[in-house]
């Protein structure tokens, strides 16, 4: 009797379990569909990048990037956000955003290196997952002040895979390739791993999506409009200048942070001084 009740218990276990998979809703499903498709494209780019077919391989990264963009955003719009959706855009963003971008960097031209170039493709995947843990636990961070959420700490791993790829638009462009570039992009993609992992505040693009002012609205949509068709009629020239513009927007981020640090930091001050008054009297 006592086995036939325990496997009862289970065999009810396990229909309550199936129970639950079935009635997930199809908004939790949608982004996490999409980060699905966002994994297949950057694991399909290393397919490409391994059978020397470079530009469709940076085509495919691309596209994971847009791809990344549209799943978080999705989430939050349908209300559909959750732990398991958040993990699974961690490890597909580990795969696209740190692993592709260092081995099509390595298969353009670090493999000329030897070890030293494979190395720098292990150093920027090794970045690019130490970045994604330190945003996960950082979600859970309490003490942060308000407006700290229009700013990432280091360079997200979508951003720092779009600009470490910078020496291969450059190429496709028919830029001279100089003796000596292979070790100029290693120490490039150095660089770029060590601002992912660093703690310099970088503008984050978690807050477009939000409402905005409307007379922004039109502008928006133009800008938006122009960038795809740039993007899609001249690829590597919009992708070199993106890029650019986003590493000259660095020092502007950080001086951004740090007067809203500081405001923060004179409002208290005067907070304090105002209370020893009352006090006083």
């Amino acid at each position: 009797m006592q086995i036939d009740d325990h496997a009862f218990r289970r065999r009810a276990a396990i229909r309550q379990r199936l129970e639950r998979i079935r009635q997930v809703p199809i908004r939790v499903l949608v982004p996490n569909l999409v980060t699905l498709l966002a994994l297949a494209t950057g694991l399909t780019g290393i397919r490409m990048a391994i059978e020397g077919k470079l530009e469709l391989a940076v085509y495919a990264v691309v596209a994971a990037i847009v791809l990344d963009g549209i799943d978080g955003r999705l989430a939050r719009y349908l209300k559909g956000t959750s732990r398991f959706g958040a993990e699974l855009d961690s490890l597909a963003d580990f795969m696209n955003f740190g692993v592709a971008p260092g081995l099509l960097l390595y298969i353009w031209g670090l493999n000329a290196l030897g070890n030293a170039g494979w190395i720098g493709a292990l150093i920027f995947a090794i970045a690019a997952a130490l970045r994604l843990a330190r945003f996960n636990v950082a979600i859970d961070e309490p003490d942060r002040p308000a407006w700290a959420g229009a700013f990432f700490t280091g360079i997200p791993a979508p951003a720092g895979a779009m600009i470490a790829l910078l020496p291969i638009y450059l190429a496709f462009l028919g830029a001279p390739r100089p003796p000596g570039a292979e070790v100029g992009a290693l120490v490039y993609a150095l660089v770029i791993a060590a601002l992912m992992v660093s703690r310099l505040p970088t503008w984050s693009s978690k807050l477009i999506g939000r409402r905005i002012p409307r007379d922004m609205v039109l502008p928006l949509f133009v800008i938006v409009v122009l960038v795809v068709a740039f993007l899609l009629s001249f690829p590597w020239q919009t992708m070199t200048v993106l890029s650019l513009v986003y590493l000259a927007s660095l020092p502007l981020s950080w001086r951004a942070f740090h007067r809203r640090l500081a405001a923060d930091a004179t409002a208290a001050k005067s907070r304090g001084t105002e209370s020893v008054s009352d006090d006083g009297q």
